[in-house]
């Protein structure tokens, strides 16, 4: 018995596909040009569900796995499994296919995304195109941000609705962006320690100073391995991050207090303030008096 295999016709979904004409037009429009939405919709325990595009999209296409799972193909490549929570961009023009489990059936918001700066948007998101673990609060966000855009457009294909909308998925693709620079499971995640926690034992101690190997242990990995980590997740070296971390509170400090710059230098743990100086003018373009008396508001 072959397959069966649908590519839409799910009890209760939603689909909206924006009109060449209008689109055409509205991408002229320098909010909506640099990345906006051609098709979206909301499949609900799609049984059956299957696409399978030999030429490829046009258009970006993200999918978000609200519930169930399922698996899509690259270019021929392996299979990779979407679960629940995840999120996946399928780059355009590249051959794919796409299906939802039978065993469980899948519930996907997904969106085409088309613009002048779309790959700006998604290249970075790496070369394996793997599926994105999004947090629940991210999650939230990305059902928010379907409905908000969808309802709207329910209400009539205006310039000012597609601006709108065009505004969300940028704010959809930072989503995926960030979550995509978070360390996965096998990372910090393992140990129950994140960027986020890390970060905010780096800010508890902003008045003190911290070492790599006090870090990295309070991360529950290695030396290197916490490093690399922390590098791929926020672009910069560990104790570079602790630094620039200071020196933004050394800036709330020259913005909002009488105090001096020796002063300032030695609360956030530095004992020699021509160091403090040389180092706030690497990381905020100017020394710490020029940017004290720069008029700011």
């Amino acid at each position: 018995m072959d397959m069966i295999r649908k590519p839409d016709g799910f009890r209760s979904e939603k689909l909206i596909v924006l009109p060449d004409h209008i689109m055409k037009e509205a991408a002229e429009h320098p909010l909506v040009r640099p990345l906006y939405v051609t098709d979206t919709g909301y499949f609900p325990k799609a049984l059956h569900h299957y696409r399978e595009r030999p030429a490829g999209s046009e258009a970006y296409i993200l999918i978000y796995c609200m519930e169930g799972e399922g698996w899509y193909r690259l270019d021929g490549g392996r299979k990779q499994t979407i679960q629940q929570g995840h999120a996946v961009v399928i780059p355009a023009n590249t051959p794919h296919e796409y299906a939802s489990s039978e065993e469980h059936p899948w519930s996907i918001y997904w969106w085409h995304m088309k613009g002048e700066h779309v790959h700006a948007f998604f290249d970075g998101l790496g070369s394996t195109w793997d599926p994105i673990a999004l947090p629940i609060e991210k999650s939230r966000q990305v059902t928010e941000l379907f409905h908000e855009g969808y309802d709207l457009l329910e209400q009539g294909y205006t310039l000012n609705h597609i601006i709108y909308v065009s505004q969300l998925a940028c704010h959809l693709a930072a989503i995926l962006r960030y979550s995509r620079m978070q360390p996965q499971a096998g990372g910090f995640q393992h140990s129950k320690q994140d960027i986020t926690q890390t970060v905010r034992y780096m800010m508890d101690h902003l008045e003190g100073s911290v070492t790599l190997k006090e870090l990295a242990a309070h991360a529950n990995v290695s030396v290197p391995h916490f490093t690399q980590r922390f590098k791929e997740a926020t672009g910069y070296s560990p104790i570079d991050y602790y630094l620039r971390l200071k020196i933004q509170l050394a800036c709330r400090h020259l913005d909002l207090t009488g105090q001096s710059i020796k002063e300032i230098s030695h609360r956030l743990g530095f004992q020699d303030p021509y160091y403090f100086s040389r180092l706030f003018k690497k990381i905020m373009g100017k020394p710490p008096t020029e940017y004290r008396n720069t008029r700011k508001g």
